[in-house]
């Protein structure tokens, strides 16, 4: 089962999630924004990432600057950040056991399939 963090207002997550139903693929859907990750939820998928916790972060968002942050700031104080503001979690983000991949491009959600 795939699970996918989901934001129906953003082309690349709508983009994604096609993607899967063309491939006959019905993800488990994450609203990720109303029903927002735990400090768990996120290390386990910065794990299954395998990259930096900057790196599955949108950090030209407004907030992100708001905050302080700064791509050199502490991972603890990033997934601090992304669970009070899951709006600074890159989308779309698909997971899959112990493997994750974030949706840009579009074609990486494949490397799931």
């Amino acid at each position: 089962m795939i699970t996918y963090w989901h934001n129906p207002r953003c082309s690349k997550s709508r983009a994604g999630l096609a993607l899967f139903e063309e491939k006959g693929v019905t993800p488990e859907l994450r609203l990720y924004l109303q029903d927002s990750p735990s400090l768990e939820e996120l290390q386990a998928a910065q794990a299954a990432l395998g990259l930096p916790v900057i790196e599955m972060m949108r950090s030209g968002e407004k907030i992100f600057k708001e905050l302080g942050l700064h791509k050199e700031s502490p991972e603890a104080d990033l997934l601090a950040a992304m669970v009070d503001h899951p709006i600074l979690i890159e989308r779309p983000l698909a997971i899959k056991g112990n493997k994750a991949v974030i949706g840009r491009p579009t074609e990486a959600l494949s490397a799931l399939l």
